[in-house]
């Protein structure tokens, strides 16, 4: 079980590697040889980003059924240091107006921790004493529409909705006697959008953007059960135009949400959580180096 494990996670290195090197190649062409993504003649444009840097998690906590432990990721589970962070973007505009975003943020964050008293996960507890791996996955995508209500060249002003895929597996592993208790879920979640952006005459700019959704309704989080749920992705940059069409910025990111409620979802797979009931509460900031490619 340990060696299937480790092949899967050097097989997601080994794929997050790759995509990395294929954007460091992109951008290193179009600094070096102007290359350019767009034609100018048409009537359409396409961007990409690429972020690289380090998260701090503030806080996170799960707690799977009502009468388990309400585990502490950062005190208990080993997120108290800081984690590499990365992000990948692409913006189709089209018409001028109208932009077409789509998002892939990986998270996955993978500790090593000796428990130092019982813990209980799902229906499974955990001893005092043991060694356990835990695994906080909570990668997503996003697919976005911004209409630009200002855009003249030098200040952006843009709004519109996105629909996010949580991909959220969440692993607790015992190295002591191989025990597990795993709990996935893939679903969507529907997000409020807006972004702005000023490129001053010396090649500096400055922008801002955020993601954000609340909801406790049954209506608006797509069950026909109550259960809350809440998510907001807002950050600053700073950067410089390197060339016509590539920039450097530095960005300031909170990341964070929950969610709460009892699933009234039939199980209908081994992976999930037998216990209905879920908590689970996300707050992050990272700081990272990031290039876009017109």
């Amino acid at each position: 079980m340990c060696n299937l494990a480790q092949d899967d996670n050097e097989e997601n290195t080994m794929k997050k590697i790759f995509i990395s090197v294929v954007f460091a190649l992109i951008i290193s062409m179009s600094l070096s040889a102007q290359v350019s993504l767009n034609n100018p003649e048409n009537s359409y444009e396409l961007e990409l980003s690429y972020e690289l840097g380090a998260v701090k998690v503030l806080k996170n906590t799960l707690q799977v059924g009502e009468n388990s432990t309400n585990f502490n990721f950062v005190t208990q589970g080993g997120e108290e240091i800081l984690f590499p962070i990365e992000r990948y973007s692409g913006n189709l505009s089209l018409g001028g107006r109208h932009n077409i975003v789509l998002l892939y943020q990986p998270l996955e964050i993978v500790t090593n921790v000796t428990f130092r008293e019982e813990v209980t996960i799902d229906t499974t507890t955990f001893d005092k004493g043991e060694d356990l791996r835990v695994t906080y996955g909570f990668p997503f995508w996003r697919l976005s529409y911004l209409y630009d209500f200002v855009d003249n060249g030098k200040l952006e002003l843009a709004a519109g909705v996105s629909l996010q895929l949580r991909n959220a597996s969440i692993v607790f592993e015992s190295l002591s006697d191989g025990s597990l208790s795993v709990g996935q879920n893939l679903g969507p979640v529907p997000v409020i959008k807006a972004r702005g952006s000023y490129r001053f005459d010396n090649g500096f700019f400055a922008g801002a953007e955020v993601d954000g959704f609340y909801a406790t309704s049954a209506f608006f989080n797509g069950a026909d059960f109550e259960f809350a749920g809440s998510i907001l992705d807002a950050s600053l940059r700073a950067g410089l135009e390197l060339r016509d069409n590539t920039d450097a910025f530095l960005n300031l990111r909170f990341l964070g949400g929950h969610a709460e409620g009892v699933s009234e979802y039939e199980d209908r797979f081994w992976s999930q959580s037998i216990s209905d009931y879920t908590a689970n509460y996300l707050s992050s900031i990272s700081l990272s180096l990031g290039f876009n490619l017109r």
